[in-house]
């Protein structure tokens, strides 16, 4: 059979079957969550990889950042800075303790992934070090200056470079590994941690405020629609 014609077909065929889907679903009310309904709980490696999540999108915007900073148009520095934040208070300060406090030292007694732990630690406090330089230079003045727009560039794009691989590492080595290492009920208390550590540090549910956040500075730069990271590509 044609290649190109068996995949054209199938496309077609998925994105019928896409559409199908979608109005059963929301004829049955499968994806409007109700007013009075209580968010699921999630588990702890998915709570982790939830805020991975959050992590990915700043990225997403550091990238944008790094490609008008690198390339002499207009970037709004508030829009860096407010990302920078994001990542302080939401992925190292809060986050990135959860890990330290909770996973880290586990792994560490257990005498397991000892080397990974180490590196992810480094990488933790050389994440730290690049956020400083971008809250510290994401003001107007840095952003008008040549030699300033390059270091700022440098400290982002050093930071992408280093989390996509230790996001990556973390969800598909570390993650996995730490549901085998403690017992059912272990892991079912560690969302009562999870939970008991947001409250403290936030009043309450973080994620869909900080999502929120993201979706804000992502309208600002105009990289909030998800269809224009597609156009111009032929499927």
């Amino acid at each position: 059979m044609n290649d190109a014609f068996s995949y054209s077909q199938t496309r077609r065929r998925f994105l019928r079957q896409g559409l199908v889907i979608a109005a059963v679903g929301l004829g049955a009310n499968a994806v409007e969550p109700r007013g009075n309904e209580t968010p699921e709980r999630v588990s702890p490696n998915e709570d982790l990889m939830r805020e991975h999540g959050v992590l990915n999108r700043v990225l997403i915007i550091y990238d944008e950042a790094i490609r008008r900073l690198t390339t002499g148009e207009e970037v709004p520095p508030e829009a860096i800075r407010d990302a920078a934040k994001i990542i302080r208070t939401y992925v190292e300060d809060y986050h990135e303790k959860l890990e330290q406090d909770f996973l880290f030292p586990r792994f560490i007694d257990a005498n397991r992934m000892k080397d990974l732990v180490q590196v992810l630690l480094e990488q933790h406090l050389g994440g730290r070090n690049l956020t400083d330089v971008a809250m510290h230079m994401a003001v107007q003045g840095a952003v008008k200056d040549r030699d300033d727009r390059r270091k700022l560039a440098d400290a982002l794009g050093n930071f992408v470079h280093m989390y996509h691989a230790h996001e990556a590492r973390e969800d598909t080595v570390l993650f996995p590994a730490f549901r085998r290492l403690v017992s059912a009920h272990e892991y079912a208390a560690l969302r009562e941690d999870f939970d008991k550590r947001e409250h403290e540090v936030f009043g309450g549910d973080s994620f869909g405020v900080m999502v929120e956040r993201v979706a804000a500075i992502e309208k600002q730069l105009g990289i909030d629609d998800l269809a224009k990271f597609t156009r111009g590509f032929s499927f």
